[in-house]
């Protein structure tokens, strides 16, 4: 594969192993494209964003506009006289003349099988909605959100446990091939871009904080969907009861009472006290009673979630069992 000469954008820690990629396949990066530098940290101090340091330490020429819509934006990017811009959760819209500057047009890495899940939040949206796999579609940009026609897609299944976070690494480390792979295809003349088709399209909102409140009239199944889904952010929470002070309290880990049984066969009598209350969750306990407090095992709407790691307010994130001790609470007292 002969040598591309390239444009990368992308902002977040998703992106960075494609710039790697990228450069460890001999391809010319022309200019990395990332948002401006924002304030971070108890001091708000203007931090560059991971794409950034890592073209900074790749010793690469990187650009912080806050828009690309201007005149001058397009003859910036048209100047550079790229083959092909390699975009990567950039952030901001790219228009009509910048997606027609380089010759091979605008390459995107898509965190899903398109066209499930265009939008902003793809690893977290399948996730929620219990989908069974996902993946990487490398798309050819058009001026729609995500509409344009898959050069190459890149299935993997979604584990029973992981979290968003897990997947992202993996999606990323994926993309990242994906890419170079697609490159060098397009570079050869043999990729085939397959036009989206109009069924099965689902859009990936954007995450919002309020997404991660617990409600335990939910199913032991949805919570949990929901809190892998939302780690590392924005995270879940609940309020406390008012004689607990009323504040937000953190579940970081749970399992649904079936998992946590498997996981713990060895533990016969425990096992046995355990199953009996979740079975008799649904009559017998209101949702967020707590069923077990030796194994952190709280009622659902249906069902039954052991938390295994949670943080209380002003505490340090510690085991079910501890968190519900800490605050005094024990079997038959409920979360809320």
């Amino acid at each position: 594969m002969s040598a591309l000469r390239l444009v990368f954008m992308g902002t977040p820690d998703f992106s960075v192993p494609a710039l790697h990629a990228l450069i460890a396949a001999g391809h010319e990066i022309a200019a990395v494209y990332s948002q401006p530098p924002r304030p971070a940290g108890r001091g708000k101090k203007l931090t560059p964003t991971p794409v950034h340091r890592a073209a900074d330490a790749a010793g690469l020429e990187v650009r912080t506009p806050t828009s690309l819509k201007s005149a001058e934006e397009a003859d910036a990017f048209a100047a550079l006289n790229a083959d092909a811009a390699v975009v990567v959760a950039y952030g901001l819209i790219l228009p009509k003349a910048i997606l027609d500057a380089a010759k091979l047009g605008c390459l995107n890495i898509h965190a899903s099988l398109l066209p499930r899940w265009r939008g902003a939040a793809p690893i977290q949206r399948a996730l929620l909605a219990g989908d069974a796999e996902t993946g990487v579609c490398i798309m050819a940009m058009d001026e729609g959100l995500d509409t344009g026609s898959v050069l190459s897609r890149h299935s993997l299944p979604i584990g029973p446990r992981e979290t968003a976070g897990d997947l992202h690494d993996r999606l990323s480390t994926s993309g990242a091939d994906a890419i170079t792979e697609t490159l060098a295809a397009l570079d050869a003349g043999t990729t085939v871009a397959t036009p989206q088709p109009g069924e099965g399209v689902t859009y990936a909102a954007k995450l919002e904080k309020s997404e991660g409140r617990i409600n335990w009239a939910l199913s032991a199944e949805q919570l949990d969907r929901q809190i892998r889904a939302l780690t590392p952010w924005p995270g879940c929470f609940f309020e406390l009861p008012e004689h607990l002070g009323g504040a937000r309290a953190k579940v970081l880990e749970a399992v649904p009472f079936t998992d946590n049984i498997a996981a713990d066969s060895t533990a016969t009598d425990k096992t046995t006290t355990d199953k009996t209350a979740a079975n008799n969750a649904p009559e017998n306990a209101s949702p967020a009673t707590i069923l077990d407090s030796r194994t952190g095992t709280i009622a659902c709407g249906s069902g039954a979630l052991t938390i295994t790691r949670a943080q209380r307010p002003g505490g340090k994130p510690v085991t079910g069992p501890e968190f519900l001790a800490a605050l005094g609470l024990k079997s038959g007292d409920s979360l809320t």
